[in-house]
């Protein structure tokens, strides 16, 4: 075999590949760059021949380019501090003083701070938004407390139903079956808590429907009318009896509808007032002086709702009689009554009782009857 055909079969080695490819790439590269100065120069015909300029020159103009450019990357942080000495130089000079305005402010007490004991159960309690009587002598009850908790209806002291708050804790009670007439006391009792309701309902169903019917919402700062009668008949106002005493002094007894207030005048002067028991019962006494034999006086018992109207009047017209100078007057005792605030209708002042008890020989004053008949001293000590 020939030296030839020797070097013939002999590999290509790896740096002889990447040899080549390098002198390549640097025969391409030469190319470039001549083709790139025979383009500019062709384009260098049609430009202007700058003139030249000494080393001098060159040299001020690259340090005055250098300061260009670095004002240049500054000009922010440069406007920012500019409008800031500018609005400092506004502020304390050229801005106008305002003008300054006296307010007088009254004195206003100091508040009253009540100290709240906390509990380890929640203090709300149930409470009534309607108590309404139904023309059918019904009664529906709606109220609320906690949501979703549950709430007892007690009336007259006995639990009648529970029903449940919704998600707004508002509850309604609509017995379906009519109460009789009469006086019923409703209350509410929240069962999960113990609650008891600071409220109470006093509801009076006249035998003669529902138009003649009183709700009356009671509570620690005294009563709200509810419900008030629509329709007055005879009877829901009357007068039984009209006592002149030689003291000067003039008791009037009746019925009216319960838990309402009676006011009493005399010739068109208020005397007072005095409210009607649970069993429509009412007795007022007021001083009137000494009034003329033989005179006429006009006498007015109004009977008010809970708002102060008048819903019904009695008009009692008298010549004034002789004194006959008894010293002593009689009295029927009716249900609900007590010797304290009869002693104060006859005898000015409750605590007066017990001279009443010992003319009638009562042992125990705080126990006397229905229809018992009580001498009355009103002369003498009693004055």
């Amino acid at each position: 075999m020939s030296k030839h055909d020797k070097n013939k079969n002999k590999k290509t080695s790896t740096d002889d590949l990447i040899d080549s490819a390098i002198a390549q790439q640097k025969d391409w590269m030469e190319n470039r760059r001549t083709f790139a100065r025979k383009f500019l120069k062709t384009l260098n015909i049609f430009a202007r021949p700058a003139p030249k300029k000494d080393d001098a020159v060159v040299a001020t103009q690259v340090v005055e380019n250098r300061r260009r450019s670095g004002l240049a990357s500054y000009w922010f942080p440069i406007l920012c501090a500019v409008i800031v000495v500018l609005i400092a130089v506004w502020v304390a000079f050229i801005r106008p003083t305002p003008t300054s305005t006296v307010v007088v402010v009254p004195d206003v007490p100091e508040p009253v701070v009540q100290t709240v004991e906390k509990t380890d159960t929640d203090t709300s309690v149930p409470m009534f938004d309607i108590v309404r009587i139904e023309p059918g002598g019904t009664i529906v009850v709606a109220g609320r407390w906690i949501p979703e908790q549950s709430v007892s209806i007690v009336i007259n002291g006995e639990i009648v139903a529970t029903e449940r708050t919704d998600v707004n804790g508002e509850f309604v009670y609509s017995p379906t079956r009519a109460f009789d007439a009469g006086n019923y006391t409703i209350s509410l009792i929240g069962v999960e808590k113990d609650a008891k309701s600071e409220e109470n309902v006093f509801i009076y169903i006249s035998p003669r429907g529902y138009e003649n019917s009183v709700s009356l919402l009671m509570d620690k700062d005294g009563s709200t009318l509810l419900q008030a009668p629509t329709l007055l008949t005879d009877g829901d106002l009357v007068v039984s009896k009209i006592d002149y005493l030689d003291t000067g002094r003039i008791v009037i007894t009746g019925d009216a509808l319960p838990r309402l207030r009676v006011s009493l005048s005399l010739d068109g002067k208020y005397l007072g007032f005095a409210r009607v028991s649970d069993h429509k019962h009412f007795g007022l006494g007021a001083d009137v002086g000494q009034l003329k034999t033989g005179q006429e006086y006009q006498l007015a018992v109004r009977l008010h709702d809970g708002d102060g109207r008048t819903i019904a009047q009695v008009n009692h017209t008298f010549t004034m009689p002789e004194m006959t100078g008894d010293d002593d007057t009689y009295y029927t005792v009716r249900r609900g009554d007590c010797l304290w605030i009869i002693a104060r209708n006859f005898l000015r002042r409750g605590v007066l009782f017990s001279i009443i008890a010992d003319r009638n020989n009562i042992e125990n004053p705080d126990l006397i009857f229905p229809n018992q008949n009580l001498q009355i001293p009103t002369g003498g000590t009693a004055k």
